[in-house]
């Protein structure tokens, strides 16, 4: 990353990185965010959706809250997004710019339980690590 200064590359290979290190995982990717909503981004694994409300699902309240959010069963969590069926668990990570959200990690799992505070702890100093190398006003001007 370091020698690479486009977002859209980092952002890519930051998400297949997880998707191949990450055992048990049918999902990985990042939702960028854009006003009062979040915007698929790069990812790996099925489709998924393209579109998420702020406090809206797991990935929409991580956002609103900007906090990390480990869900132990999808089925459990009130007004989980359902992109893929196959999902049981799921965690995602704000992506910090100051105070401010500008994209969250998401990662799903087929298996219940799949993440912990181990798994929180690691993928946080991983975003923190991957935000140094993107432009997040490059991003935003994107967006627009």
């Amino acid at each position: 990353m370091s020698s690479e200064n486009d977002w859209l590359a980092n952002l890519s290979n930051a998400s297949a990185l997880v998707f191949l290190f990450l055992k048990d995982i049918n999902w990985s990717g990042f939702y960028i965010r854009k006003g009062n909503e979040l915007i698929l981004g790069p990812f790996q694994g099925k489709p998924a959706c393209t579109r998420i409300p702020l406090g809206k699902g797991v990935c929409g309240t991580a956002a609103a809250e900007k906090r990390a959010i480990v869900v132990p069963d999808v089925h459990g969590f009130p007004g989980h997004i359902a992109c893929d069926t196959a999902s049981r668990s799921e965690i995602v990570v704000p992506v910090m710019q100051g105070s401010d959200v500008a994209a969250v990690l998401d990662i799903d799992s087929p298996v219940p339980e799949r993440f912990d505070g181990e798994d929180e702890t690691g993928l946080q100093k991983f975003v923190d690590t991957i935000s140094r190398f993107i432009n997040w006003e490059e991003i935003r001007k994107a967006f627009e």
